[in-house]
């Protein structure tokens, strides 16, 4: 059995690396292959001819990027879905799990959120234009299953951390910028200055935890057509938490400051996890060990300069 996997080398592409069995995998880059280019993405399907997809392909980034860059944002991951969607149909793909976002869910809605609620209002102005190419990646996988039958899945993470990250000071997401400033603060016997109020709530997902979470999906028998895979509501921290635990596994927790003239973004995003219990029995990392082992790979690599920035 052959699996093709879009954005094999990035965080997530690599931590299924980490857990796969004996099928042949396919991780594909952007070196590899323009996805954004359907002549070159046709190309691939029909070389590699795969049996499964795990799209993880994206422009992705964290609230600055997402904020300032949304016809990028847009106009990239339109480009992307739409030509990934178009070839798992032709080439008669068995199952492709498609990655969305709980970031792209409604701005005001009750919490916690779930599956069914995705469509019920506008996503936060932050983000708006990154959210909305997600939701018509559902819709589009949505009218395929409706029309031919096709075994078209959506996986909507909530927030993902871990090694092999982008830990870039400008587009990461939180948790790699956030780690990222910490180390290059005590470096320079600077203030670790976090941006905003540190008060937004979040539930993380360790990027093995998730992986795992996906291969599930993957190889399961069950009908599901979209499953929120995340930690339960109980386990949401707030950012001020996260920097104060990264802050700790660097020793540097006096010089830790919060910059309030920064936007906080979306205060919370509470996802509700029980349809995945009901389906799968799973025990997550605990974020303090999941934060000690990605700030560990994240010393380790940056000194080596094996990371991207």
């Amino acid at each position: 059995m052959k699996v093709l996997v879009t954005g094999g080398s990035g965080m997530v592409g690599n931590a299924i690396k980490r857990n796969i069995d004996d099928d042949i995998y396919l991780f594909l880059s952007s070196k590899d292959c323009d996805l954004s280019n359907l002549e070159d993405t046709d190309k691939l399907f029909k070389n590699f001819s795969p049996d499964f997809v795990i799209h993880l392909a994206a422009c992705v980034g964290g609230l600055f990027k997402n904020m300032n860059n949304k016809v990028e944002m847009l106009e990239k991951n339109l480009l992307i879905n739409f030509n990934v969607i178009k070839c798992c149909h032709k080439y008669k793909i068995k199952k492709c799990i498609s990655c969305l976002s709980t970031c792209i869910f409604p701005d005001k809605t009750k919490y916690p959120i779930n599956e069914n609620m995705l469509h019920n209002g506008p996503p936060h102005t932050s983000n708006d234009a990154y959210a909305y190419s997600k939701r018509l990646l559902e819709i589009h996988s949505r009218a395929y299953r409706e029309n031919f039958n096709n075994n078209f899945v959506c996986v909507i993470p909530t927030n993902i951390y871990g090694r092999n990250d982008n830990y870039s000071l400008t587009d990461g997401h939180v948790i790699p910028a956030l780690i990222h400033r910490c180390y290059l603060a005590k470096r320079d016997g600077l203030n670790f200055i976090v941006k905003g109020s540190g008060k937004p709530l979040r539930q993380f997902i360790y990027s093995d935890d998730l992986a795992k979470l996906i291969l599930k999906v993957l190889y399961c028998d069950y009908e599901i057509e979209n499953i929120i895979l995340s930690v339960p509501p109980r386990d949401e921290v707030s950012i001020k938490d996260i920097a104060t635990m990264i802050a700790r596994n660097f020793d540097y927790e006096k010089k830790l400051v919060f910059d309030q003239t920064y936007s906080d973004g979306q205060y919370k995003k509470t996802a509700d996890n029980s349809l995945l219990m009901d389906l799968f029995m799973f025990n997550f990392t605990n974020i303090e060990d999941g934060l000690k082992d990605t700030v560990n790979w994240f010393i380790e690599n940056y000194q080596n300069k094996n990371i991207r920035l």
